[in-house]
């Protein structure tokens, strides 16, 4: 075995190779380009005549370089990028060739404790993509619905109490119609009822009289400068969420199509609370790759579910896992906290936890725990959730009272 460490970079990248004894077989930095990684394939499988013979080690799974050296066919070992910095001398040198070389040193001592990259398969790899690219849209909808009703706040505040949400087209319209409280408060019945029906507003006759009532009650109301400032700016911000909407909407349709194709979709959907969002976001991030996970602890461990043991002298403590697959956890939580709401026995474990003392965030994660070993097995099986199996398991494996 031959044990390469990959200190990467967006310009180049720098590789150092060791053998099984340890010693330095080879040190050079190829660029990021076609011909640089071409370059690193010759160079590697110079030392090695089989890819199968090496062991990449390097602080990243994703992107351009990690996909090529997937397709050249050279086992990849993804490290946590603080990886490095627990085996950094003491007087802290850090080079790209002297990263590269603790990687190689990481991957020489722990490969039996490193889990090798394995590709997804073409359409997890669309979805992955899609769901967390479309998560980094929503992030940037929320930004900007939090600065609009900053602004709101501050010339507006009527304008909040009108509708239900404010990341909705028909809030959009009205705002752009009608960008201060005196152009609201001028507008009659029949202009706001019009607009409300262009939205497809429910009920856009009543919600207009209630409307017109608000609009017309004495409200706290902030100068002209301010006005005529702050509408400048609230203005700006629909501009930007408008076209954001329906791109996320569009999202939701390609990810919806693509969900569908794939032939574990039934078994995602069958998971209670899943709906349009979670069921397509656990396919991808859990992969359907039955031969991944060795069994569910290594899921929980990759999730974050499981909690880390720390154990000094008589003190002992289990705390939150930090480092895992951070897009995994967060639907995992998201997923196990929807399930309260519909799911007896998950509201019941939720509040159990609550009153051992747990805040919400540790009773949601010891939630999500429980959920990956129900999904291992299901997914194992390939079989659809049904809350009776789990029910009659439970009491199956629950404790029996001993009579006296």
């Amino acid at each position: 075995m031959w044990y390469v460490g990959l200190d990467w970079s967006d310009t180049h990248h720098d590789v150092v190779v060791l053998d099984e004894a340890g010693h330095r077989v080879g040190t050079q930095r190829f660029a990021h380009s076609h011909q640089g990684l071409h370059h690193l394939k010759d160079f590697l499988l110079g030392i090695a005549s089989r890819p199968e013979d090496l062991a990449c080690i390097v602080e990243t799974n994703h992107g351009l370089l990690i996909t090529f050296l997937l397709e050249a066919g050279i086992p990849v070992y993804p490290v946590n990028p603080k990886t490095a910095n627990t085996l950094r001398k003491t007087a802290g040198a850090k080079t790209g060739r002297i990263d590269a070389y603790l990687l190689a040193k990481t991957g020489r001592f722990d490969l039996a404790d490193l889990r090798r990259l394995s590709p997804d398969s073409p359409i997890i790899a669309e979805l992955k993509t899609l769901t967390r690219d479309q998560d980094a849209l929503i992030q940037s909808q929320t930004r900007l619905v939090n600065q609009l009703t900053a602004c709101l706040k501050e010339y507006y505040p009527v304008s909040l109490k009108l509708f239900g949400k404010l990341h909705q087209p028909s809030t959009l319209l009205f705002l752009q119609a009608y960008p201060t409280p005196t152009a609201a408060a001028a507008a009659s019945l029949e202009e706001i009822e019009a607009l409300l029906k262009s939205c497809k507003y429910p009920n856009a006759r009543r919600a207009a009289l209630e409307m017109v009532e608000q609009l017309h009650h004495q409200e706290l109301t902030a100068n002209e400068v301010i006005v005529r400032a702050k509408s400048r700016l609230m203005l700006s911000l629909v501009r930007q969420l408008l076209p954001l909407l329906e791109d996320i909407k569009g999202y939701d349709k390609e990810i919806a199509t693509l969900f569908l194709k794939h032939p574990d979709h039934d078994l995602w959907q069958s998971l209670p609370r899943a709906a349009q969002r979670l069921a397509p976001r656990l396919l991808a991030e859990w992969g359907d790759d039955r031969a991944r996970y060795r069994d569910a602890q290594s899921v929980q461990e990759l999730a974050g579910t499981a909690p880390v043991p720390f154990q000094s002298g008589n003190f002992s403590k289990a705390h939150k896992r930090f480092a895992c697959l951070k897009p995994l956890r967060n639907v995992l939580y998201q997923f196990a906290w929807q399930t309260t709401r519909q799911d007896g026995w998950a509201r019941a474990y939720y509040q159990r936890k609550r009153m051992e003392g747990k805040t919400h965030s540790m009773a949601v994660r010891c939630l999500a725990n429980v959920w990956v070993r129900i999904i291992y097995r299901m997914w194992v099986r390939k079989d659809l959730y049904q809350a009776a199996t789990f029910e009659a398991a439970k009491l199956a494996h629950a404790p029996r009272q001993r009579v006296a």
